[in-house]
Protein backbone atom coordinates (compact mmCIF):
# COMPACT_ATOMS: atom_id res chain seq x y z
CA UNK A 1 0.00 0.00 0.00
CA UNK A 2 1.27 3.53 -0.91
CA UNK A 3 1.63 6.33 1.21
CA UNK A 4 -1.16 8.97 0.69
CA UNK A 5 0.11 12.16 0.27
CA UNK A 6 -2.04 14.89 2.31
CA UNK A 7 -0.26 17.86 2.69
CA UNK A 8 1.96 20.69 0.25
CA UNK A 9 5.16 18.71 -1.74
CA UNK A 10 8.22 20.46 -2.24
CA UNK A 11 11.83 20.51 -3.10
CA UNK A 12 14.86 21.94 -1.30
CA UNK A 13 18.42 21.04 -1.63
CA UNK A 14 19.87 18.62 -0.02
CA UNK A 15 22.04 18.79 3.62
CA UNK A 16 24.06 16.60 5.53
CA UNK A 17 21.07 16.47 8.12
CA UNK A 18 18.97 15.03 5.43
CA UNK A 19 21.41 11.66 4.62
CA UNK A 20 19.92 9.04 7.56
CA UNK A 21 16.90 9.94 5.60
CA UNK A 22 17.96 9.57 2.23
CA UNK A 23 20.04 6.58 3.59
CA UNK A 24 17.41 4.73 4.56
CA UNK A 25 15.42 5.20 1.68
CA UNK A 26 18.73 4.44 -1.09
CA UNK A 27 18.93 1.38 1.06
CA UNK A 28 14.79 -0.01 0.96
CA UNK A 29 15.25 0.61 -2.85
CA UNK A 30 18.46 -0.71 -4.09
CA UNK A 31 20.01 -3.99 -3.34
CA UNK A 32 23.16 -2.13 -3.89
CA UNK A 33 22.98 1.43 -2.31
CA UNK A 34 24.79 4.24 -2.27
CA UNK A 35 26.95 4.86 0.75
CA UNK A 36 27.02 8.04 2.93
CA UNK A 37 30.35 8.11 1.86
CA UNK A 38 28.86 8.84 -1.49
CA UNK A 39 26.19 11.47 -0.86
CA UNK A 40 28.68 13.06 1.51
CA UNK A 41 31.36 13.64 -1.16
CA UNK A 42 28.46 14.64 -3.97
CA UNK A 43 27.77 17.52 -1.40
CA UNK A 44 31.00 18.37 -0.94
CA UNK A 45 32.02 18.52 -4.60
CA UNK A 46 29.20 21.01 -5.15
CA UNK A 47 26.73 18.77 -7.47
CA UNK A 48 22.93 19.70 -7.10
CA UNK A 49 21.60 17.68 -4.56
CA UNK A 50 18.04 17.73 -3.68
CA UNK A 51 15.27 16.54 -1.28
CA UNK A 52 11.71 15.83 -2.06
CA UNK A 53 9.82 15.79 0.66
CA UNK A 54 6.36 16.08 1.89
CA UNK A 55 5.08 17.72 5.67
CA UNK A 56 8.97 17.44 6.58
CA UNK A 57 9.25 13.70 5.37
CA UNK A 58 11.38 12.94 2.96
CA UNK A 59 10.13 10.89 0.25
CA UNK A 60 12.74 10.99 -2.59
CA UNK A 61 16.04 12.56 -3.10
CA UNK A 62 18.65 13.21 -6.50
CA UNK A 63 22.13 13.76 -6.99
CA UNK A 64 23.23 16.08 -10.74
CA UNK A 65 25.74 17.06 -11.88
CA UNK A 66 26.08 19.93 -14.10
CA UNK A 67 28.98 21.41 -16.10
CA UNK A 68 30.20 22.23 -19.32
CA UNK A 69 26.28 22.48 -20.54
CA UNK A 70 25.53 19.16 -19.65
CA UNK A 71 23.84 17.22 -16.42
CA UNK A 72 24.31 14.44 -15.30
CA UNK A 73 21.81 12.61 -13.05
CA UNK A 74 23.75 10.57 -11.11
CA UNK A 75 21.28 9.16 -8.68
CA UNK A 76 17.56 9.56 -8.48
CA UNK A 77 14.81 7.86 -6.38
CA UNK A 78 11.16 7.85 -4.97
CA UNK A 79 10.88 5.53 -1.84
CA UNK A 80 9.33 2.71 -2.26
CA UNK A 81 6.23 3.12 -0.06
CA UNK A 82 5.90 6.40 -2.52
CA UNK A 83 5.88 4.94 -5.46
CA UNK A 84 2.74 5.34 -8.74
CA UNK A 85 1.63 8.71 -7.49
CA UNK A 86 3.74 10.71 -10.18
CA UNK A 87 6.23 11.52 -7.40
CA UNK A 88 9.43 10.37 -10.27
CA UNK A 89 8.13 12.67 -12.85
CA UNK A 90 7.94 15.48 -10.67
CA UNK A 91 11.19 14.87 -9.06
CA UNK A 92 12.30 14.24 -13.21
CA UNK A 93 10.58 17.60 -14.22
CA UNK A 94 12.20 19.68 -11.33
CA UNK A 95 15.92 18.09 -12.35
CA UNK A 96 15.45 19.12 -15.73
CA UNK A 97 14.13 22.62 -14.56
CA UNK A 98 17.02 23.01 -12.38
CA UNK A 99 19.41 21.71 -15.75
CA UNK A 100 18.16 24.62 -17.63
CA UNK A 101 18.68 27.11 -14.76
CA UNK A 102 22.45 25.89 -14.80
CA UNK A 103 22.31 26.52 -19.04
CA UNK A 104 22.67 22.62 -19.49
CA UNK A 105 21.69 22.47 -23.19
CA UNK A 106 21.81 18.24 -22.65
CA UNK A 107 21.25 15.71 -19.58
CA UNK A 108 22.64 11.85 -19.60
CA UNK A 109 21.58 9.29 -16.86
CA UNK A 110 22.47 5.35 -16.89
CA UNK A 111 19.62 3.03 -15.83
CA UNK A 112 19.80 -0.87 -15.29
CA UNK A 113 17.81 -2.29 -18.45
CA UNK A 114 16.37 -4.31 -15.31
CA UNK A 115 14.47 -1.31 -14.19
CA UNK A 116 11.90 -1.01 -16.82
CA UNK A 117 9.64 1.81 -14.60
CA UNK A 118 12.66 4.20 -14.56
CA UNK A 119 13.32 3.49 -18.47
CA UNK A 120 10.33 4.26 -19.22
CA UNK A 121 9.83 7.41 -17.45
CA UNK A 122 12.94 8.77 -18.66
CA UNK A 123 11.75 7.57 -22.31
CA UNK A 124 8.56 9.75 -21.70
CA UNK A 125 10.43 12.96 -20.80
CA UNK A 126 12.56 12.61 -24.18
CA UNK A 127 15.49 10.51 -23.51
CA UNK A 128 16.87 8.13 -25.62
CA UNK A 129 19.30 5.10 -25.71
CA UNK A 130 22.93 6.10 -26.91
CA UNK A 131 25.14 3.42 -25.72
CA UNK A 132 25.29 0.14 -23.40
CA UNK A 133 27.79 0.84 -20.53
CA UNK A 134 29.01 -3.38 -20.15
CA UNK A 135 29.18 -4.77 -16.43
CA UNK A 136 28.72 -0.89 -15.09
CA UNK A 137 26.55 -2.25 -11.88
CA UNK A 138 26.62 -4.79 -9.13
CA UNK A 139 24.41 -7.21 -9.53
CA UNK A 140 23.50 -10.52 -7.29
CA UNK A 141 25.26 -12.39 -10.52
CA UNK A 142 28.06 -10.33 -10.65
CA UNK A 143 27.69 -7.19 -13.05
CA UNK A 144 24.37 -5.87 -14.61
CA UNK A 145 24.72 -3.43 -18.23
CA UNK A 146 23.37 0.40 -18.33
CA UNK A 147 21.88 2.15 -20.45
CA UNK A 148 23.39 5.49 -20.90
CA UNK A 149 20.71 7.80 -22.10
CA UNK A 150 20.33 11.22 -23.09
CA UNK A 151 18.20 14.46 -24.70
CA UNK A 152 18.31 17.77 -25.42
CA UNK A 153 17.08 20.26 -22.74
Amino acid sequence: MNAVLKHAQQFRPMSEQDLDAVLAIEERAYAFPWTRGNFSDSLSAGYSCWVYENAGVVFGYAVMMVAAGEAHLLNVCIDVAWQGQGLGRNLAQHLIEVARGYHAQEMFLEVRPSNVAARHLYERFGFSQMAVRKKYYPAENGREDAILMGMKI
